[in-house]
């Protein structure tokens, strides 16, 4: 369902050339779950990104379903990840002056959804993560988890085949971290394909693959607990 195919991204940083992707290949299939780790600045963040069509690569090609994402111009690529894609990252990146049911009709409203099924499907997927009772509520009215429970809502309303998540756990404690990888499991029973960048080792192995990136490259793969079969 996504393929990287040799990938590589750098940039220019303050009169250097900085390598953040080098030969990236990785191969992922439809309702995969897939976790990718290593240190900091090893390409995870830049990895992701382009799975999502948010970051052109330097050289190579990426695919969803044999399209060569960047052979898209960027209103192409918008529609693919208005269709395809659900998006959920570390910050939460809620509109602090919508409530969360707004938060959650505004890709509906993107994709012009009529305005009354706008809400009754946002205030469903609100329900659907225990939010049914705060629909009116800002996101500072909200506390971090229930706030990156918005967020959850949010990346469903698409209905996307593939979800992307960005060290989703990353400002949660460790009861509402469990929340969200239960919760981005449960999705991909579903046969949602989900990618997640984590630096939690505990919500990595929930996956049924864990990759690790160093220096830019995918050095090593190895199973999940859901591969192996663990509760």
């Amino acid at each position: 369902m996504l393929r990287m195919e040799n990938v590589s991204k750098t940039y220019r940083h303050r009169g250097r050339s900085v390598t953040a992707l080098d030969g990236a290949n990785a191969e992922i299939a439809r309702g995969d779950f897939v976790s990718i780790v290593g240190p900091s600045g090893s390409g995870k963040s830049t990895l992701l990104l382009m799975l999502g069509g948010m970051l052109s690569p330097s050289a190579g090609r990426v695919l969803l379903e044999g399209q060569s994402i960047y052979d898209l111009d960027a209103n192409g690529r918008a529609r693919l990840r208005r269709r395809k894609i659900g998006f959920v990252f570390q910050t939460f990146n809620l509109v602090p002056y919508l409530s969360a049911l707004e938060n959650v009709q505004v890709p509906l409203f993107l994709a012009g959804m009529d305005e009354m099924a706008q809400k009754d499907r946002a205030a469903a997927l609100l329900d659907r993560v225990g939010l049914g009772d705060r629909l009116d509520h800002k996101p500072s009215e909200l506390s971090v988890g229930q706030q990156q429970r918005v967020a959850l809502a949010r990346m469903l309303a698409n209905d996307p085949a593939v979800i992307l998540a960005d060290e989703p756990t990353g400002n949660l404690d460790p009861e509402t971290s469990r929340q969200v990888i239960d919760f981005l499991v449960d999705v991909n029973a579903e046969g949602r394909t989900v990618v997640m960048v984590t630096h939690d080792p505990r919500a990595a192995e929930r996956a049924k693959r864990v990759l690790r990136l160093d220096r830019g490259s995918i050095v090593s793969e190895r199973p999940g607990r859901q591969a192996r079969g663990a509760a």
